[in-house]
């Protein structure tokens, strides 16, 4: 099933739960829930993204790319996914997307997310 975007948004932000925006290094800003926790961040001027708890915990959110084994420890210690890690029998990109969207990436066998991303290429331009 998938999972309307308004849905979500109508659990995760209620109409009157106090939200929070904290500025952190590096122009990075948080929007944090009444407990604390992080749901959505923003660097610079950018659009606001998922945190990678949010995207785990509703996985049809957003729309989803999955890279391929080897990707994961270079995407876990911060690098950028490059194409040849898209484009193998592993990898899949069901969903067309445009420069600027965000996307949540998946990697093969793995049941969550390893990183929320902004796609920079088209489909068609990674393969």
């Amino acid at each position: 099933r998938v999972v309307l975007m308004e849905e979500v948004l109508e659990f995760v932000l209620p109409k009157k739960q106090q939200l929070t925006v904290a500025k952190g290094q590096n122009h990075v800003q948080l929007l944090l829930d009444a407990r604390g926790e992080v749901l959505f961040f923003q660097q610079r001027d950018s659009g606001w993204y998922p945190s990678l708890r949010l995207a785990h915990r509703y996985p049809e959110f957003m729309p989803t790319w999955q890279v391929d084994e080897g990707a994961i420890p270079h995407v876990l210690d911060g690098s950028n996914i490059f194409c040849a890690g898209l484009v193998n029998e592993q990898a899949k990109m069901d969903v067309e997307l445009e420069p600027g969207q965000p996307v949540v990436v998946m990697a093969y066998g793995k049941d969550h997310a390893c990183c929320v991303g902004l796609v920079k290429k088209t489909r068609d331009e990674i393969r």
